[in-house]
């Protein structure tokens, strides 16, 4: 056993040796053929040429976006940011080799600024315009503008925040049969206008425009691949949601060039999640504004009506500061919600003038305030016979003839000599504007006996409930009288 043992380990350590030598050796072979086939490849290779065997050919380049966040949406300033991946698919017929000459590698990743790459770029805002920009638009890609035609800001394209075209520090994979795949990622801010009249429950329509930057579309022809944004990678936004993004291919030409070129548009209709601003926003602003109404229902000896109307005011006035820190400045639209809290305000403004005249009046008394003959006329005599209302004095005369014996009325009767045979009383002496009239009057009226007063004169409602309350003190302490004397004829 020990021979066999002793004899088998040399041949199992060589084979080992042998397994580790070729494996070595053909990564070592690998290695060189990859090298070998890179030298080939670019040593006479001039990335600044069309690969075409035509000039009069095309390059055709399939282009598609897939995107990865919608990083964030500013209403303020009008953009949206998106983390993006750009997919460029072409064939570059220089850059073609026979797998079975470099052991078998279909495939080569090669630095993206060592080959020829499209120039596709977005198209987006105004702002930021370079050089480069204006000599693109008033020369063009084919020569200088046509005499006699004015540079006008529509000819201008739109530019991204930033840098135009994407970063070439990516690597692309080239492909045995000449087929390049570059997918560079890209952060872009894009203008998009915004429509805030439904906020917080509206809809935006955000596009991104692609093209070349310097090729017509008998140079490069843009093809999109499939028609919608590829959102198998995307991060969820908290506050936005991707509705649709579809694409479309556009032949263009412009004012400035005669050529015409090609574009892709991606169109972001984006949905706005309104839970954030309904639970902080709106149901605040409708529970303040029910507040107006708590202000009427308020005793005017409280102190306070005045108080809280301006306390909702101040509230409103705040939602509305948050409302125009939100959303963009601008005078083209209006969202509703900061339209309700105008409308609002106003109201409440409205209320506390109400609220300022109705304590006024609360408070006024005859010591400090005279009633106006219009008042009068209009409370006292028009508003009671339309609400058909009666008078306290007229309800009061019936409750006196009631209690009178045998039906007959305390008030005078005009013409008639009364059952104590004393003349009629001088009712109209006391609103008699001759001085001697008024005196002769009130002698008349001094010398008659109290109960013909009494039984004549009609007067005002505060003074009956003194002489009730008068007359029901006399009464209990008549009782008490009674009281005391049959006590003291028992002793």
């Amino acid at each position: 056993m020990l021979t066999l043992e002793g004899q088998g380990y040399p041949r199992f350590g060589l084979g080992l040796w042998w397994c580790v030598f070729t494996l070595f050796f053909k990564g070592c072979a690998g290695c060189a053929s990859e090298e070998r086939l890179f030298h080939t490849l670019f040593s006479h290779y001039n990335q600044f040429i069309r690969p075409v065997e035509n000039v009069s050919d095309p390059v055709t380049v399939h282009f598609e976006v897939a995107i990865t966040q919608l990083a964030d949406v500013d209403e303020v300033n009008q953009i949206m940011e998106t983390n993006l991946w750009l997919r460029h698919i072409w064939n570059d017929y220089k850059l073609r080799w026979d797998p079975m000459e470099y052991d078998g590698i279909e495939t080569l990743r090669v630095p993206a600024d060592k080959i020829w790459k499209p120039d596709i770029v977005l198209y987006n805002k105004y702002e930021h315009l370079t050089a480069s920009l204006f000599s693109k638009v008033a020369f063009g890609p084919g020569g200088p503008k046509a005499p006699g035609v004015s540079l006008t800001v529509s000819d201008l394209p739109c530019s991204a925040v930033g840098d135009f075209q994407v970063e070439g520090k990516t690597k692309a994979l080239l492909q045995y049969d000449g087929m390049i795949t570059w997918t560079p990622p890209a952060i872009f801010k894009s203008s998009c206008p915004m429509d805030i009249t439904f906020f917080p429950f509206d809809h935006q329509n955000c596009s991104l425009k692609f093209g070349s930057w310097t090729y017509d579309k008998a140079e490069i022809d843009l093809l999109i691949i499939g028609s919608k944004v590829d959102m198998d990678d995307f991060w969820e936004n908290s506050e936005w949601e991707i509705v649709d993004a579809s694409g479309y291919k556009h032949d263009i030409k412009y004012n400035c060039c005669e050529e015409i070129y090609t574009d892709i548009t991606y169109s972001f209709y984006i949905r706005r999640l309104p839970m954030f601003y309904t639970i902080n926003l709106i149901i605040p602003c409708l529970f303040i504004s029910f507040l107006t109404v708590l202000v009427f229902y308020l005793p005017s000896d409280c102190g306070e009506k005045v108080t809280l109307c301006i306390s909702v005011l101040l509230s409103l006035t705040v939602f509305l500061l948050v409302i125009t820190e939100t959303i963009p400045s601008t005078s083209l639209v209006i969202p509703l919600v900061g339209e309700y809290l105008l409308f609002t305000m106003i109201f409440v403004t409205l209320s506390i003038a109400v609220t300022v005249f109705v304590l006024n009046i609360h408070y006024r008394t005859p010591t400090t305030h005279t009633m106006p003959t219009w008042v009068k006329t209009l409370f006292l005599r028009l508003l009671p016979q339309i609400l058909m209302m009666r008078r306290p004095l007229d309800k009061r005369r019936e409750a006196r003839s009631a209690k009178t014996p045998n039906g007959v009325s305390r008030g005078p009767a005009k013409g008639k000599v009364d059952h104590h045979g004393e003349p009629p009383p001088l009712q109209e002496c006391c609103h008699c504007h001759q001085p001697k009239e008024l005196a002769t009057g009130k002698r008349r009226l001094s010398h008659q006996p109290l109960r013909w007063m009494t039984d004549h004169t009609e007067p005002s409602p505060e003074v009956e409930d003194v002489m009730d309350s008068v007359q029901f003190i006399a009464e209990n302490m008549k009782h008490q009288n009674q009281t005391k004397e049959v006590r003291v004829r028992l002793l």
